[in-house]
């Protein structure tokens, strides 16, 4: 079934499929398997694609699958940690070629977000399939927000491959308040926003958030067989430093630490599953960040930090259950504040960034814990559920 929404005067298509509780137990397949539903608008046509290493069908690379099918795959556009999904966060991605195909590779994390006009321009349609792990400060998103800018403002259609959302069972944490946009918080989203990309691609496009009011020519090919209360295992991992659906839920309450001079593990093997710092006191576990691939440069490398295993307690229920979660930086900062000179020096500007707001850092300061804390976004957070109610495609 085929429905149609109309916004302003740009047709989105969602090209949909059954989606009753009953079918829940079948075979869940993403976007890019669902091949029957998009080759024949790629076909004939020069297409550009912003992919990296996530973008599978099975264990076969969308790019091989498009090749060998005789799509004209033109370019590929690659997001920060590169094509292969390999380089260090924050590194970046510069233009190169890809040595299997010979197609040239676009860096949108390099010199610039959006790809030039003159490169649009030598497209027909595009295409976006990249596994995200649903968190406002994850930098896909931003990459597809800037993809669709490019696309509204060349008329090139879009047609976003969607993938299951481990963290969409939940919505959490502060709206962004747009004085802290950035490349880590470009819409007014909370922490934790309950949607794949393709749903929050219609969102971008219906609440016209692209600059200037753009809207993309949209179709979003979604998932079969996926509920928002799936439990969704990759089959790779997203980015060099999300190993396993553990990490990827603590990841909405560890992330903040990259404000901090706390470790969340990078440069050992369990990244966003622990934190600690050399001068915390009162915790027997510990752990020595090193250079490794994918964090060449880790934050206290080299130094024995003490800290907090999160890899096993609490239970995947309950750190599922408690989404966008402010104890573990409250708890790190009361023990540093105590024991060390630290005082404010703890958060850095980033840190508004990450959190998308300016009082958390303050109230933490005078004391306030996290129950009292999460009240003060309850509102801003009620709104926004209900305008996401909106723009899913898959049942809660």
């Amino acid at each position: 079934m085929k429905r149609i929404f109309y916004f302003g005067i740009t047709v989105l298509t969602v090209i949909c499929v059954s989606c009753s509780n009953t079918q829940e137990t079948a075979p869940l397949r993403t976007g890019a398997e669902n091949t029957g539903a998009y080759l024949s608008l790629l076909q004939g046509k020069r297409v550009g694609l912003l992919t990296n290493h996530t973008a599978l069908i099975d264990t076969t690379h969308l790019v091989d699958s498009l090749t060998g099918l005789g799509i004209d795959l033109k370019m590929i556009f690659a997001p920060e940690h590169g094509f292969r999904g390999d380089e260090d966060a924050g590194s970046p991605i510069a233009h190169q070629t890809d040595p299997k195909t010979g197609i040239p590779i676009v860096s949108v994390y390099g010199a610039g977000f959006i790809p030039a006009d003159s490169l649009m321009q030598q497209l027909d349609v595009a295409l976006f399939d990249i596994q995200d792990v649903g968190l406002r400060f994850y930098t896909y998103l931003s990459s597809m927000y800037y993809f669709m800018e490019a696309c509204a403002r060349n008329d090139v259609p879009l047609i976003v491959l969607d993938r299951p959302n481990p963290n969409g069972h939940i919505v959490s944490g502060p709206v962004l308040d747009m004085k802290y946009r950035s490349f880590v918080g470009v819409i007014p989203i909370p922490v934790v926003h309950g949607m794949t990309l393709g749903e929050l691609a219609r969102m971008i496009n219906g609440e016209f958030w692209l600059k200037d009011s753009l809207q993309t020519r949209l179709t979003v090919i979604p998932c079969l067989n996926y509920t928002h209360g799936t439990i969704y295992e990759l089959p790779v991992k997203p980015s060099p430093n999300l190993p396993n659906n553990r990490s990827i839920y603590l990841y909405p309450s560890i992330c903040p630490f990259e404000a901090t001079p706390v470790s969340l593990g990078r440069g050992t093997e369990f990244p966003f599953q622990v934190y600690g710092h050399p001068q915390m006191t009162g915790y027997d576990f510990s752990f020595t960040p090193q250079p490794v691939p994918g964090a060449q440069n880790p934050p206290q490398k080299g130094n024995l930090c003490y800290g907090v295993d999160l890899r096993v307690s609490p239970s995947d229920d309950i750190v599922r259950t408690n989404g966008f979660n402010l104890e573990y930086v409250i708890d790190a900062y009361r023990n540093l504040n105590e024991n060390t000179e630290i005082g404010d020096s703890f958060f850095t500007s980033y840190f508004e960034k990450l959190v998308g707001v300016d009082y958390v850092r303050e109230m933490i300061i005078w004391g306030k814990d996290a129950a009292q804390i999460t009240e003060i976004w309850q509102e801003d957070l009620e709104a926004f559920k209900t305008k996401r109610k909106t723009y899913l495609i898959y049942p809660e």
